[in-house]
């Protein structure tokens, strides 16, 4: 996995939208011809958006155009892609502020968990963690370990969301909705990776976790991308037995590239279990 070549996953982005769509769902006028693959035409497609074929199909075939915002606008209202969809499309067309950009380099470069660190640990009994855009794992409070993972005794390159859910072997059972959670997960990653295109730490993470596992690469190729704000994962944690968490993620506006993420119980028995997990602290 490379950093991020913006014209070839924008021609792959754009053909894996276009074919997802069902004709029947959107208003098109009707046309006699047999449909012999999925989705909508490039025709159609380019209809919906108001631009030629011969753009559509230049643009599918990666043949290096950069579309302006507003023809950014007219695909992504053709393509019906969510909100999050749509800022995966303007980061692999590099239409993004640079001002946006430029934040999210310097909050990068400081100091990575800081003052946000202390706020972690305040957080207690509430298990809590911070990650980084990478999703790396910087800080964590106590309650946190005990329910998912000592990270402490971790090499740092395993201190990772995405590395541990995938590729851990000690937490393959740890997620009871393992299909759902990893697939949330990647489509979040999607969205980190087109957002920082020249970071060719991020792309080796990539790299290792669909080289490592069939699951991931099968999941990866589906394109889907979603930033998760808030959620539940259903756990079954070694000794407490299966809990659900609700999840929480905070961007603070210091350090746009970090992420608060907190769990509380979803549940008065998953609340039990939390406590068994933390009554010896």
């Amino acid at each position: 996995m490379s950093t991020v070549d913006q014209t070839r996953e924008l021609a792959a982005f754009l053909r894996t939208r276009r074919e997802r769509l069902d004709p029947r769902d959107i208003a098109l006028p009707a046309r006699r011809t047999q449909r012999r693959t999925p989705g909508l035409r490039r025709e159609e497609v380019a209809e919906l958006a108001g631009v030629s074929v011969d753009y559509v199909i230049r643009l599918e075939q990666g043949r290096g155009l950069r579309p302006s915002p507003e023809v950014l606008e007219a695909l992504a209202g053709a393509l019906r892609l969510s909100e999050d969809e749509r800022v995966y499309l303007f980061d692999l067309a590099r239409q993004r502020p640079t001002r946006q950009r430029a934040a999210v380099r310097r909050a990068a470069a400081a100091d990575e968990a800081g003052p946000i660190s202390r706020l972690v640990l305040d957080l207690s009994p509430l298990p809590a963690m911070l990650l980084n855009h990478r999703f790396d794992i910087i800080a964590w409070n106590r309650e946190m370990a005990v329910l998912v993972i000592d990270f402490a005794t971790l090499p740092p390159e395993q201190r990772n969301s995405m590395w541990l859910c995938t590729l851990h072997p000690g937490l393959r059972d740890f997620y009871r909705d393992r299909e759902r959670t990893l697939r949330e997960g990647i489509a979040d990653l999607r969205a980190a990776w087109a957002a920082h295109p020249d970071d060719a730490a991020l792309a080796e993470l990539i790299e290792e976790l669909t080289s490592g596992s069939e699951e991931v690469a099968r999941l990866w190729a589906l394109r889907d991308v979603r930033v998760n704000g808030r959620g539940r994962k259903r756990l079954r944690h070694a000794t407490a037995g299966p809990l659900t968490v609700e999840y929480e993620v905070l961007t603070p506006l210091q350090a746009p590239g970090q992420r608060l993420v907190i769990y509380r119980a979803a549940d008065p028995a998953s609340q039990r279990a939390l406590d068994a997990v933390t009554s010896k602290l």
